[in-house]
């Protein structure tokens, strides 16, 4: 996955460029700074191919410089479209082109993606000329070689108590107020203490148990208060407060019109004679 297989024209083609940088500038590639136009910002010194010398010394060559070399590299060739006018390549175009290769070469999608710079594997799929079934056939292949890499136990089947305790524990999830969000397998981190836990999912059918909680909650707090209990009203403020946040977050939306009041029209000052 960290190689890419290259056509031996290409090949040749960046091995002509390597040693011609080389034998300019003694047996090296120069290291020089590249200025992102898009980021606003100066890379750090890389061994760039496309270089130029204007007699400072080495440079990269820009994307607007790059655009006019292919501009006459083209109309030297001749190269027209099936229109019969004149073809303009791109940087871009070139780009789209060499995912697309990798890609229907065997390269997984989603590597395809990191080299490009793409953060999600949505933006690479119309970047390429990757349909659908691409998509999914790239993705079936590296988890069938990913599976084949792994221990052959990892994928036997589960015993009968394997499945008892799987679905015992999807079971347990159960409780008063809806169900348990905790990953698989983990025991309970907050002792059981429903209402503080964010993981709780509640039910909307168990709203007016919560909304009689927290109104029992509020008279505990009271009755707390009034005993002189400070720490206790602490407690289950932090409770009445949790439980407040649920059933914001349960209750259906408000159905119906606002009213907003009727609009006032301002004063204007009439002319003075």
């Amino acid at each position: 996955e960290r190689l890419l297989l290259v056509t031996p024209d290409l090949a040749r083609v960046l091995a002509e460029i390597i040693s011609r940088l080389r034998n300019r500038y003694n047996g090296a590639v120069p290291l020089v700074a590249r200025y992102d136009n898009y980021e606003a910002t100066t890379g750090p010194p890389l061994p760039h191919l496309f270089q130029r010398d204007y007699g400072s010394g080495p440079t990269a060559m820009s994307p607007t410089m790059v655009r006019v070399t292919l501009r006459e590299v083209a109309d030297r060739m001749g190269l027209t479209d099936t229109a019969g006018n004149p073809m303009h390549l791109t940087p871009h175009d070139f780009r789209r082109v060499f995912t697309t290769t990798a890609v229907q070469d065997g390269l997984p999608l989603h590597i395809a993606s990191r080299i490009l710079g793409h953060r999600h594997l949505n933006s690479t799929q119309p970047y390429t000329a990757v349909f659908q079934d691409d998509l999914i056939r790239t993705f079936r292949t590296f988890v069938d070689r990913r599976r084949s890499a792994r221990p052959a136990e990892e994928y036997r089947e589960p015993t009968p108590e394997e499945w008892d305790e799987f679905e015992e524990h999807f079971a347990l999830r159960r409780v008063e107020l809806g169900s348990c969000a905790r990953p698989y397998g983990s025991s309970c981190e907050h002792e059981h203490a429903c209402i503080r836990c964010p993981v709780l999912r509640v039910d909307p059918a168990q709203l007016d148990r919560l909304e009689a909680i927290a109104a029992s909650l509020l008279q505990r707090i009271t009755e707390a208060e009034e005993r002189g209990w400070p720490g206790e009203v602490e407690q289950l403020t932090i409770s009445l407060r949790a439980a407040q946040d649920k059933i914001l977050a349960t209750a259906p939306p408000r159905k119906g019109s606002v009213f907003l009041g009727d609009p006032a029209i301002p004063p204007t000052n009439a002319p003075q004679a």
